[in-house]
């Protein structure tokens, strides 16, 4: 599944694989002002009626927009010249996706944390707040009642594909995630990367109140490490079991601290 900015910017991408029209764009952002169709071709030689096609293309996928404004203080007889500039979009295609930004505002918000919190620890934690805050968003919009296994899965698969990830359900109560969202970033780290990772997918799940799906690591040669499964539980338990590679007992993001089955 495809996210709004993937669609917008796989558009843009379209629309300007065209010499004349890359041309327009080009010199329109170079100029950071507004731009008449007569200017516009003049830029890249050809006439005003063909320029104000592939302009108005352009605006049509997103890439520039464009409204009536005067060039100059002089006032001419006449109508008001239709002028286009940049959008502001911002493009990129990335296939498989990536989630580069994801990474870069869990890490800068650790930076930026307050108190003597380890830099790994903190990252980790950041990432499962901002998972949280998706689920509770997505429960809050959609509100889903009681969450079984199978409706959890499939719920905070869609979330995760919403938000550019590449969730696979390989059985009824089995997803994993096609591509790691953050490579390659994660291969000078992969141990610290994938526990974010994995921190982020249990924030979402513990957001919508799926306590019976947990995100653990699950190494798989050619795909990510996550992977989202039904909770264990043990015998004695009070609640869910979370699980982790290397984290057997550790609590999901904002779940008090289990100890550690026997």
């Amino acid at each position: 599944m495809s996210t709004p900015g993937t669609d917008a910017s796989i558009r843009a991408v379209a629309a300007l694989d065209d010499q004349l029209r890359w041309g327009m764009y080009d010199y329109i952002r170079q100029v950071s002002r507004p731009v008449s169709r007569d200017e516009a071709a003049g830029a890249v030689g050809i006439s005003r009626k063909l320029a104000a096609f592939h302009l108005d293309k352009l605006v049509e996928a997103g890439v520039l927009r464009a409204h009536y404004a005067a060039l100059s203080s002089i006032r001419k007889v006449g109508r008001t010249p239709k002028v286009y500039e940049p959008s502001g979009l911002d493009i990129q295609v990335n296939i498989p996706q990536r989630q580069h930004e994801l990474l870069a505002a869990i890490l800068l918000d650790a930076v930026l944390a307050d108190g003597d919190e380890p830099a790994r620890a903190a990252a980790v934690r950041v990432a499962g707040d901002s998972g949280v805050a998706l689920g509770r968003e997505e429960r809050q919009r959609s509100k889903p009642g009681r969450l079984g296994t199978e409706r959890a899965l499939t719920l905070v698969a869609q979330v995760l594909a919403a938000h550019g990830f590449t969730p696979k359900r390989e059985a009824a109560d089995r997803i994993r995630l096609r591509d790691c969202p953050f490579h390659p970033l994660s291969s000078k780290a992969p141990g610290f990367v994938c526990e974010v990772n994995r921190s982020f997918c249990a924030g979402v799940l513990t957001g919508l109140n799926a306590a019976t799906v947990t995100a653990v690591l699950e190494p798989h040669g050619g795909s990510c490490c996550v992977e989202l499964r039904p909770t264990v539980r043990h015998s004695g338990d009070a609640g869910p079991a979370g699980s982790c590679a290397g984290q057997t007992g550790s609590a999901e993001p904002g779940e008090p601290k289990r100890p550690t089955a026997n």
